[in-house]
């Protein structure tokens, strides 16, 4: 192994114990100033230790150029998605006291970061290792500032931090990771910005709440990575760049309005809703880990004996088969049954608990979110 190799990971090993002390102990880092006093300190280190590299890389002004126009794009689509939800006016941090505690804190530690991540990933050179150490460093240092205001008491409240902030962080660091390697720090810096400061400086945002938004934090990155990843393989392949610009005005708004679509989807915002099954009582129609697509009608008179139904019993989401309609006096009464239980469920179901009635299924899809309830229970 390389003398330098073993400086760098003596390095990466202090990094990571004392970002794990402070996520998991001490989170003296979640104020942002005391993460860009923190992240400068890294700096010095890494400079005196490793030294700076230039920036020596090819394509960064076109990747540059191309997610400038990706976020155009899917701000516009973004925004169109917004009226029919409606919006709301974001929290006005443009006042002195929001500039100096928040913006300008917030745009040096992400300066500072993405420039510490394109130096530490220069000393890796092709190391898979190295690059993995790096990236779990970065997602202790994204962590760090949120943890430290995170209830994490009771199962539920560590299933919302792991699906509304750790998911995403992980899908930003991957993404950062692939592109600092391909391209610099620059493009970094640039995007996180936008994403995350738009609603600092637009009057208005769309009302899609924290599981829409966190699920479009967790998808979109990946849009940015696939342009990027699909202009170097052009390139390699010796497309010309003009034709890879074009490129970007047909695929971009297919793939913002798959991730904008598929995050309200899954949320219920359409009169389709997915739903993932957690249980095998509706076996062997309907097994664990299934995805159903439920028709989010409000007209239960429609209803049929033999329907799949969904709907809400003591706040949690069942998928069950109407076995019974009991009208009295013009009021209805349902009753359900899962196909692999003995007996009917022993409540009644009122018309205002139902969802709707179940319409397809996609096999499988579901047991990851599945797999983060039965962990977090």
């Amino acid at each position: 192994m390389k003398r330098s190799y073993k400086k760098i990971i003596v390095f990466d090993i202090v990094l990571i114990i004392i970002l794990a002390l402070n996520s998991f102990i001490l989170n003296i880092l979640g104020n942002y100033y005391y993460m860009d006093i923190f992240l400068l300190i890294l700096l010095i280190m890494f400079k005196f230790l490793f030294g700076f590299e230039k920036d020596r890389h090819r394509y960064t002004k076109d990747i540059f150029t191309n997610i400038l126009i990706i976020l155009l794009i899917s701000f516009i689509i973004y925004y169109i998605f917004g009226i029919f939800i409606g919006f709301y006016r974001p929290t006005n941090y443009l006042t002195t006291f929001g500039i100096r505690t928040f913006i300008i804190p917030y745009i040096l530690m992400i300066i500072m970061r993405e420039y510490l991540r394109c130096q530490m990933l220069n000393k890796t050179e092709n190391s898979r290792m190295l690059t993995i150490v790096t990236f779990i460093i970065f997602v202790l240092l994204e962590l760090s500032p949120k943890i430290a205001s995170t209830n994490l008491n009771g199962s539920y409240g560590k299933f919302l931090f792991v699906a509304l902030t750790i998911l995403p962080i992980l899908s930003n660091n991957i993404v950062c990771t692939y592109i600092a390697k391909r391209v610099g720090y620059k493009v970094n810096i640039f995007w996180l910005l936008v994403v995350n400061l738009y609603a600092v400086f637009l009057p208005i945002a769309p009302n899609d709440g924290m599981y829409i938004q966190s699920l479009i934090q967790f998808l979109f990155p990946y849009v940015l990575m696939y342009n990027t990843y699909s202009f170097f393989k052009k390139r390699e392949n010796n497309v010309p760049i003009s034709y890879v610009k074009k490129r970007i005005y047909i695929e971009i708004p297919i793939l913002a309005i798959i991730v904008f679509g598929l995050a309200y989807f899954v949320s219920g915002f359409f009169r389709y809703y997915a739903i993932a099954v957690a249980t095998g009582s509706m076996y062997p129609q309907i097994k664990v880990g299934d995805v159903v697509i439920v028709d989010q009608h409000k007209d239960y008179k429609t209803l049929n004996v033999g329907d799949v139904i969904a709907y809400k019993y003591n706040n949690v989401v069942v998928v069950h088969r109407l076995v019974d309609i009991v009208i009295v006096d013009k009021d209805y009464y349902f009753y359900t049954k899962g196909d692999n239980n003995e007996d009917k469920d022993n409540y009644i179901i009122y018309p205002e608990t139902i969802i709707g009635n179940v319409k397809a299924k996609i096999p499988y899809i579901g047991i990851p979110t599945v797999w983060l309830n039965k962990v977090f229970k």
